[in-house]
């Protein structure tokens, strides 16, 4: 009996956590999908996304089960960051293809957390040394100047939404209810996301068909997406979930391919070899050194 009950959890797990990278390397696609086509511009993608993903997440935490705790002092830091990161990623996509902007946003997220924990203290052996340099170097590599290259205006701008993301979620670890985080910073982040889009109204142009892949961005995977990936990581480990999302950036890449019509170029498998082999190497360690 326990042994089904332990073969149906790893299936649960299974599960929930390829649905949740499915998820997020579909907010790549659908971004670029939207405004390959004109169906809307990008302020006005961002600022559906998280009107419909604040309503989503609002929903789920007032139905479920589980009331969510009480909150202390309100925290504006992590929604301008999550502002920040919807508003640039939406820029960004004007330009880049959903492959390499994956890459770029997942490369910078990473790196930014990695940088963080080396500036608190945190120490790196010399093969972690040589990841996180091997990932830093393939960002690097993807982003120079060459024919191959992505433009730079789109790749500097989703950079930015890495960090800011990479923020994010530094700034969320250890809170009591992040699904209920999660949601009060979507709600908080939609004020933010109307400036914008005053600021670019006389750009604004939205039709339903990209008012419908905004809202399938905000609503679907990022809303549930968010639900899936927390019900996933009650079942993994600290090191699963983050080799886990080694898969979104190639998740991404390959439905460029099949839904969008885009190249895999050999600068951007070779920048991704670097970025995700790079940020193993420096996992892998630090999964060794916890166990000692």
């Amino acid at each position: 009996m326990s042994e089904a009950h332990d073969g149906r959890s790893t299936l649960q797990a299974a599960a929930l956590t390829a649905a949740a990278m499915l998820a997020f390397a579909a907010n790549s696609l659908l971004c670029r999908l939207a405004l390959q086509h004109g169906g809307i511009d990008p302020a006005s993608f961002g600022s559906i996304r998280l009107v419909s993903g604040a309503i989503t997440l609002a929903l789920v935490v007032r139905f479920r089960a589980q009331p969510p705790p009480s909150t202390g002092r309100t925290d504006w830091l992590p929604a301008v960051m999550l502002f920040a990161y919807v508003a640039f990623f939406s820029f960004a996509y004007l330009s880049l293809s959903a492959g390499t902007g994956a890459l770029i946003l997942f490369g910078a997220v990473q790196l930014t957390m990695l940088g963080a924990g080396l500036g608190s203290g945190e120490r790196f052996g010399p093969v972690a040394w040589l990841g996180f340099v091997l990932a830093a170097g393939g960002l690097v590599y993807l982003v120079s100047p060459g024919i191959a290259a992505p433009p730079l205006l789109g790749a500097v701008l989703m950079a930015i939404a890495g960090v800011a993301w990479g923020v994010y979620s530094l700034r969320g670890r250890g809170v009591a209810d992040p699904l209920a985080a999660t949601g009060r910073n979507f709600m908080r982040a939609v004020p933010l996301a109307m400036a914008l889009s005053l600021a670019f109204l006389a750009r604004a142009d939205v039709d339903a068909t990209g008012a419908a892949l905004a809202v399938a961005s905000g609503a679907l995977t990022s809303g549930l997406g968010y639900v899936v990936w927390y019900a996933a990581l009650a079942r993994l480990s600290a090191m699963q979930a983050a080799t886990v999302q080694l898969s979104v950036p190639l998740l991404a890449a390959f439905g460029g391919v099949l839904l969008l019509s885009e190249a895999i170029t050999p600068r951007l498998a070779a920048a991704s070899v670097a970025i995700l082999g790079g940020i193993a190497l420096v996992l892998s360690q630090k999964s060794r050194n916890a166990r000692r």
